[in-house]
């Protein structure tokens, strides 16, 4: 038995074996058997309990991990929205193996999780939209449309007429789903809105918070999301926060949303709009910010220049404001308190050198290369491969740059590079991995760059660089298994021998062989 709130209680979910006598009964008595089946999933949603079944999948049957809070309409979509999703996905799958059984026993737990998600939201939402209700009607009776097809499926053995009932149930599957993104998308949509406004009209600190923390974790569940809150304004009423003396405490967590909303071309869109590049710039250039604050508009300058969105070549007030904002990025490298915030503002400072090559030579007037080179000896601020990522990346952009060699000499950097060539990974982890393999590779272009000036070919050579480009072409494993990192070191090795040595012929034996191999 179950028990249920109010001391309740309910009986055990019937076993499938124990089901088979309903098909000599009455349809009256079948149907109300498959309505308490209906509840209980409905229950066990709430108990966080198990369906018992003997199918050897039965263990990935989706089930809510407790309900949503009363009154909180967000959470509501967004797990039910998690489980659907899920489910369509799952049928689709049995489908494709065309095991009727259990496609007709989760298109049944579908209208389930349905239904309720329609109810509870009803319950808990205002007066739902014309738009809304129309859209409720078409997405229920596709669901009890797939239910009763794929009823209808189990009871018949001709091949043919079950081939063409697949095409029928996959065709309502593809509607249903259609209709349920509809829906989400419009109730999401709503609730954001609802959201946007809230922080527009506010001027209670506490109020603010709460419900750009709520944004916030709306940015967290994807790009879609993101695209909904820039369409809505959450751009606009998030640098109207930040632009309010009496709100400087939510900065960091405003300039937070504002990063993961501008993750999607609609957020950097909306940010042109409002000039949000302007206010980013005088944040970072006002030293009364705490170090947290200027951080966190540093990653919103990171997101919004980033190579992967084409729309930032378009950023026309960026290149207005690039000056203030790298010289505030700089001084922010230099003192930087922990390694997170260093991250950030190099970071910030990577992008800025893809986005325009005058970037590059503000920071060789700015002593960046020192600044850089000597966080490297600074476990306190760099001590990720993340972090060397960003360093070695900005090297490489500024090694273009003929005074730049000279530079890297000054400051000891052909050694610290070369250090870079030897980067491994703590934990492991494929994200780790591919930051490893990013520093080495980015470590030797760097060289190869800076040895077209003959002092780093040979101070590189007096560090013993040759024997470390041969040990990584040689060994897969000292370049964590990546091509692009050998290919990058057969480079270094060539404009090396160009200026010094004689050596790469070696290094291109090694390329000729790793070809061969490959092609074998």
């Amino acid at each position: 038995m179950m028990a249920l709130p109010g001391g309740r209680h309910l009986d055990s979910v019937t076993l499938p074996g124990q089901r088979l006598h309903l098909m000599q009964v009455d349809s009256v008595q079948r149907w109300m058997e498959d309505l308490k089946l209906m509840t209980e999933c409905e229950c066990m949603c709430v108990l966080q309990a198990k369906p018992i079944s003997l199918e050897e999948d039965a263990q990935g049957d989706l089930i809510l991990a407790g309900g949503p809070g009363p009154g909180d309409p967000l959470q509501l979509l967004l797990k039910r929205g998690w489980v659907i999703s899920t489910e369509l996905r799952r049928i689709g799958q049995k489908l494709a193996q065309d095991r009727w059984a259990r496609v007709h026993s989760m298109s049944v737990r579908l209208t389930c999780h349905a239904r309720s998600m329609v109810s509870e939201y009803s319950a808990v939402s205002r007066n739902s939209s014309k738009e809304m209700g129309q859209i409720e009607k078409l997405l229920m009776e596709k669901c009890s449309e797939l239910s009763a097809v794929t009823e209808r499926c189990l009871q018949v053995e001709n091949e043919h007429v079950l081939k063409s009932m697949k095409a029928c149930v996959s065709e309502t599957l593809s509607t249903l789903g259609q209709h349920f993104g509809q829906l989400l998308e419009l109730a999401l949509t709503r609730e954001v809105q609802a959201l946007v406004r809230k922080i527009d009209a506010s001027d209670n600190i506490y109020t603010t918070e709460s419900t750009t923390g709520n944004l916030f974790s709306l940015t967290q569940e994807g790009a879609p999301l993101c695209r909904i809150i820039a369409k809505e304004g959450g751009v606009v009423a998030l640098f109207k926060v930040c632009r309010q003396d009496s709100f400087r405490c939510l900065y960091p967590q405003a300039l937070r949303t504002l990063a993961s909303i501008c993750c999607v071309e609609e957020g950097v869109h909306q940010l042109e709009k409002v000039d949000g590049v302007l206010c980013l710039a005088d944040i970072l250039t006002d030293d009364s910010h705490s170090e947290a604050t200027r951080a966190e508009a540093a990653a919103v300058v990171a997101q919004v220049t980033s190579p992967h969105l084409p729309v930032t070549q378009h950023l026309s007030s960026f290149l207005e404001s690039m000056e203030e904002i790298v010289t505030a990025l700089v001084k922010l490298c230099q003192e930087a308190s922990s390694g997170e915030v260093f991250l950030l503002a190099s970071a910030a400072l990577a992008n800025i050198t893809f986005f325009d090559t005058m970037a590059c030579e503000m920071l060789l007037q700015l002593n960046a290369i020192r600044v850089l080179l000597e966080a490297c000896s600074d476990k306190q601020r760099v001590d990720t491969p993340y972090t060397r990522d960003q360093i070695v990346t900005i090297l490489a952009n500024m090694s273009v740059l003929e005074q730049c060699a000279s530079d890297i000499i000054q400051e000891n950097g052909v050694q610290l590079i070369m250090g870079m060539l030897s980067e491994k990974p703590r934990s492991g982890t494929p994200a780790e991995v591919a930051a490893c393999e990013r520093v080495q590779q980015k470590a030797a272009v760097t060289l190869a760059r800076l040895s077209r000036d003959p002092d780093v070919a040979r101070e590189a050579v007096r560090l013993s660089c040759m024997s470390r480009l041969i040990e990584l072409c040689r060994s897969p494993s000292e370049r964590n298994s990546s091509d692009a990192v050998l290919v990058a070191c057969l480079a270094m090795g060539i404009q090396l021998q160009v200026k010094k040595t004689k050596i790469s012929a070696l290094l291109l034996w090694f390329l000729f062989w790793h070809i061969q191999g490959c092609s074998a």
